[in-house]
């Protein structure tokens, strides 16, 4: 999911990225002829779509979702090591995968680490000892793991992950967040009219989507000088994330009345649902709420006009565990060649203009 290419806050910087990292011509000119506009379900138009199986309404197609022509896994064993089945995102990437990878023949292994950093190590440590053919890691902090995965690749053991770059892994398997960070980072700052203040979480740089959303926003917020990022930021967390959530912000709003808050950011939603509860509640009608995941939650609240929950953006869970499991195959069945360092799949822009419809063709 990390990338080296050099990229910045404007629209055409972003498109080219999208090229350079293998977005498909016909979806890069679609792009360039709309213009691209922030007001509109940018990627439901025009998906950024950087693999085959990405439809032109920005739902997953057959491609994306199929096991077809894909070696058996039968007489293979594949170990899972998820960081947490907290959120959805991550809860449905873990049940889809251990169903495609049975689907294909193969024998799960599955391991989740409840979002504790120590227990995401050691669930990949055992697996190890186990000796599995191939290993798929969900998510992750790169300072505490790099370690352990250092292991399986010492082991001999294939390595795979999912929304987290490392040195030893064959494939990652990702959306693009340059993309989600860059275009909800715009679309803020647009829809605040490119000054006021506003509220961020930043809990978890070691985490890789977070980080690169992160720099994005920082990134994009260079060229809207008459926005602030207050001080401190908020710090959000895995544990009881939304009821710690709606607390920070419940402070907050009493320390800062009305017209000294224009939005909140973060890179996830579940902070962002205990966010909406506390300024809904408030009945502070002027803050505008932005994040990622397309958790049911935070789709709940799009959906609710009253509500101040405005943008998330959606990860095509499903296609990403198919494109996974299938990468698995290809490589212990002696395809290694059509198994490329990055599998993205394209996200999808969501906002309350078009949510109930994205809804119905992604099945969130």
């Amino acid at each position: 999911m990390e990338n080296t290419k050099s990229h910045s806050a404007s629209s055409g910087r972003a498109l080219r990225g999208a090229i350079l990292k293998g977005a498909s011509l016909a979806a890069a000119l679609t792009l360039m002829v709309t213009g691209c506009s922030l007001k509109e379900p940018v990627a439901t138009a025009a998906p950024v779509a950087s693999q085959p199986g990405t439809g032109a309404a920005g739902a997953p197609v057959a491609e994306a979702d199929s096991l077809a022509g894909v070696p058996s896994l039968e007489g293979k064993t594949v170990g899972i090591a998820a960081k947490d089945i907290v959120h959805d995102y991550s809860r449905v990437i873990y049940e889809e995968l251990q169903s495609r990878i049975e689907e294909l023949g193969g024998t799960v292994i599955a391991t989740q680490a409840e979002a504790k950093d120590d227990k995401h190590v050691s669930n990949v440590e055992n697996l190890v000892t186990q000796q599995p053919d191939a290993i798929i890691v969900i998510l992750g902090d790169a300072q505490t793991l790099s370690p352990a995965l250092k292991k399986v690749d010492e082991a001999g053991i294939a390595l795979f992950t999912i929304d987290f770059q490392s040195e030893y892994s064959s494939n990652n398997v990702t959306g693009d967040n340059w993309w989600v960070g860059s275009t909800v980072a715009r679309t803020l700052a647009e829809d605040i009219g490119g000054k006021g203040k506003i509220l961020a979480f930043n809990g978890f740089p070691g985490v890789a989507p977070c980080r690169i959303r992160y720099s994005e926003l920082k990134v994009v917020l260079e060229d809207y000088p008459g926005i602030e990022i207050l001080k401190p930021e908020l710090q959000d967390k895995y544990e009881g994330t939304i009821e710690d959530a709606k607390k920070q912000v419940q402070d907050q709003l009493r320390r800062l009345p009305a017209g000294e808050i224009d939005a909140i950011w973060s890179c996830w939603d579940i902070p962002l649902i205990g966010a909406a509860q506390a300024v809904d509640s408030a009945g502070r009608d002027e803050i505008k709420l932005y994040g990622v995941d397309a958790e049911p939650g935070a789709l709940d609240l799009i959906a609710d006009p009253e509500s101040s929950y405005t943008v998330t953006v959606a990860q095509q869970t499903k296609a990403m565990a198919a494109k996974s499991a299938a990468n698995v195959a290809l490589l212990l069945g002696d395809r290694a060649d059509e198994v490329p360092n990055t599998s993205y799949l394209a996200p999808v822009f969501i906002d309350k203009s078009n949510v109930n419809q994205v809804r119905l063709d992604l099945g969130i």
